[in-house]
């Protein structure tokens, strides 16, 4: 099956299977997401609840996706998946129970929120490391991380704008239904597809030694702990609007969840501009430098956010910020996923995840509460300024990166040894 070439990993139908699963079923997460967050706001209208929200979606990730690092790397990810996201859409249907029957209040939602954040946890870096056993070729890997990303930013696109019509038209509970139905899309995928790589066998070892290996070569590598700590710092910086969308939509312009769903879908367009724009890419060759810039760009876009109090400016803005803080993650995910040895895949993607997503629920518990003394447009200006500074440090420090990263492309063939002294990446 002959696809163009920002397409190519889907020639593989075991993959492609796969990716239209779960494309099916990200929607629905971010339908969910949207009728979530509008939800906590609307029974609290408090800030600091929507906040805490997203910290309990989110902290798990801190402390669990190291543990599910390791059992990615011992036992069989796409078991791992089945088990958990049957867990997440069990947690879908409570909620439509609970919203359907008016029972609903801010404590279960909490607790609810806090259950999802422990199944993503386990999730997430299982499914960043299971996809690559699907590929029928291993020059794909930088196309299918591209369009992995196309996936789930794309979903960040329709996912909130939708969410936001149906809360609109048939409220929140209408869109808990919606995402526990879009599991079984991916669902159905996962039971009926088969691994083509499989995992090279491992000598046996405790978990906590494979867990302290698997800290010590990532934090043990410059180019490694750099990209990361760059990465959570703009996570942190821009990933709370989600938190701070129902505020700015009331209060700001006085409007309701559909210019939430229009806003938060600014930065999931910018996401899917910048995952195009890199799965256009044949080579990893030159990666590097965008991390800084882009981390900049999405600073740029926060920043610009917080002083527009017009639609049309401000959906640029985030999609300024969405393009930036997606870029980042997209490109730094693609340089670790091209040179980390496939024995430590799971735990070095799981410490990705942790950096990533588990930086991003301090993000949102910090940001309510600023939102709270100083407004939720000035709070958008202090994560733009966080960002702007992440991007230019990492800029300044870009020679001794590209010095480290050097001898990882040579030794994962990715540039000969002859060029291992030219400052091409």
């Amino acid at each position: 099956m002959a696809l163009p070439r920002t397409m190519r990993a889907l020639e593989s139908p075991i993959y492609r299977r796969y990716y239209v699963g779960q494309a099916v079923s990200m929607i629905g997460t971010w339908v969910q997401s949207v009728a979530l967050m509008w939800l906590a706001y609307d029974l609290t209208h408090s800030t600091a609840f929507t906040g805490l929200i997203g910290l309990l979606n989110g902290v798990p990730y801190l402390v669990i996706s190291p543990i599910a690092g390791v059992l990615g790397d011992r036992l069989p990810r796409r078991k791992i998946l089945i088990a958990v996201l049957s867990l997440l859409m069990i947690q879908a249907i409570v909620l439509t129970v609970l919203t359907g029957l008016t029972l609903i209040r801010p404590w279960s939602l909490a607790c609810l929120a806090l259950f999802a954040g422990i199944c993503n946890a386990f999730e997430t870096p299982t499914r960043q490391s299971f996809f690559v056993q699907l590929l029928d070729r291993k020059e794909d890997l930088p196309n299918a991380i591209a369009l992995n990303s196309i996936l789930m930013n794309g979903s960040r696109l329709v996912g909130p704008s939708l969410g936001g019509l149906i809360i609109a038209g048939f409220g929140e509970t209408a869109c808990f239904a919606l995402n526990a139905i879009t599991y079984l899309a991916v669902l159905g995928a996962l039971i009926r597809v088969r691994v083509v790589h499989k995992k090279p066998p491992r000598a046996a070892s405790h978990p906590l030694t494979d867990l302290a290996e698997g800290w010590r070569y990532a934090m043990g590598s410059l180019v490694v702990r750099r990209m990361l700590f760059t990465l959570a710092a703009v996570s942190l910086a821009i990933s709370p609007y989600t938190t701070l969308m129902p505020a700015i939509a009331v209060q700001t312009y006085g409007k309701g969840a559909e210019l939430v769903g229009l806003f938060i879908g600014a930065v999931g367009l910018g996401a899917v501009i910048s995952a195009i724009t890199l799965a256009r890419r044949t080579s990893i060759r030159g990666l590097g430098k965008y991390i800084g810039i882009a981390a900049m760009v999405a600073g740029v876009g926060a920043a610009g956010f917080s002083f527009s109090r017009n639609v049309g400016l401000s959906f640029f803005f985030m999609m300024m910020a969405g393009f930036g803080m997606f870029q980042v993650g997209s490109v730094i995910n693609t340089i670790l996923q091209s040179v980390i040895d496939e024995d430590k895949r799971s735990r070095v993607m799981a410490y990705f995840t942790m950096f990533f997503i588990g930086s991003a629920p301090i993000g949102h518990f910090s940001a309510g509460w600023i939102a709270e003394v100083i407004g939720a447009p000035r709070t958008f200006l202090v994560g733009g300024c966080i960002a702007l500074a992440a991007g230019l440090v990492f800029t300044l420090l870009l020679p001794s990166f590209r010095k480290h990263l050097r001898p990882l492309y040579v030794r994962h063939g990715i540039i000969p040894a002859s060029e291992a002294g030219a400052p091409t990446q």
